[in-house]
């Protein structure tokens, strides 16, 4: 999308990050006049983003941006129009509280980031802009697509979630907003949008703070021989149930003896005429070494 001004003058970088202030870095904060470009681009995306999805009326506009607490990135291609720049498109995204429902019909309030509004210009479409504004989005925000809540996505937003993210079982809502399979539990439990990137291993091999069962049980109930899970442990939907399914079977368990009370048995190759010294008693060795079937008794009996 062209306009009759410098983009590059304007936004200095590829993606650049707008809020109420209309500020797309030092130098649009000392010219009043770069904000007034800056109020007419966000106005045009957001036409044209309405009629994209034949909405009446814009949902993106700066006058709203100015009066609501969201983000517009938006993306530009700076060697396009001799130098002068164009912009590619928008996304909007901000936190709503919303009361939604799970699989089962029961009523979850949350305030998810939302996806309010997202626009590639016609002409620039299946190039990978749209893909590189909303990973970008996504890694600023350091969140994953599935823990997002999306207002009336279209279906080619929708088919745009499904090729990039694999997001294709949603949850049916009341609302306009689209969840889908994965965002309630992640929100029940409390994990972060990436559980084994973030925590790794650390919670089942690292340091557990003591005085606290509740991390030592969470823990311990998962890691079991064999590749098995118990039954009563009562973690198999938990994206943190680890089955060590490649730890070796045990090969054998060696017998321990006791030792004599008062004596030892001599060291081998010893001369027989020197006396054998025994710090527990004058008693002398016995000849004989024990058999077998008395090294098992006396190995069950102490079992």
């Amino acid at each position: 999308m062209e306009f009759p001004f410098d983009i590059n003058q304007i936004f200095s970088e590829r993606v650049s990050i707008l809020d109420q202030t209309l500020v797309a870095g030092r130098r649009s904060a000392e010219r009043p006049d770069l904000q007034a470009h800056i109020a007419t681009v966000i106005d045009e995306l957001g036409r044209a983003s309405a009629k994209a999805q034949q909405l009446t009326a814009p949902i993106t506009s700066a006058s709203k941006l100015q009066s609501q607490r969201h983000q517009l990135y938006l993306l530009k291609d700076g060697e396009s129009s001799g130098g002068r720049g164009v912009v590619v498109g928008f996304l909007k995204v901000g936190y709503k509280k919303l009361f939604l429902l799970d699989r089962g019909g029961v009523h979850i309030e949350a305030e998810p980031l939302c996806v309010l509004d997202f626009y590639i210009a016609e002409n620039l479409q299946r190039h990978g802009y749209g893909l590189e504004l909303f990973d970008f989005m996504l890694q600023h925000k350091n969140l994953e697509p599935v823990l997002m809540a999306y207002d009336r996505p279209s279906p080619k937003f929708l088919s745009f979630l499904a090729k990039h993210y694999c997001l294709t079982q949603s949850v049916p809502q009341v609302n306009n907003f689209v969840v889908f399979e994965g965002f309630f539990f992640s929100n029940r439990s409390g994990l972060p949008s990436s559980p084994l990137t973030d925590q790794g291993m650390y919670g089942f091999f690292g340091p557990v703070e003591k005085g606290s069962p509740k991390k030592t049980g969470r823990r311990d109930q998962t890691l079991l021989s064999h590749g098995e899970r118990s039954g009563a442990s009562g973690t198999e939907n938990s994206p943190m149930a680890i089955c060590s399914s490649s730890l070796p079977p045990a090969i054998g368990i060696l017998p321990v003896l006791p030792l004599p009370q008062h004596e030892i048995l001599p060291q081998q190759g010893a001369p027989s005429s020197s006396p054998a010294f025994f710090p527990w008693g004058q008693q002398e060795p016995k000849p004989t070494v024990t058999s077998h079937r008395s090294l098992q008794g006396k190995t069950q009996q102490f079992s």
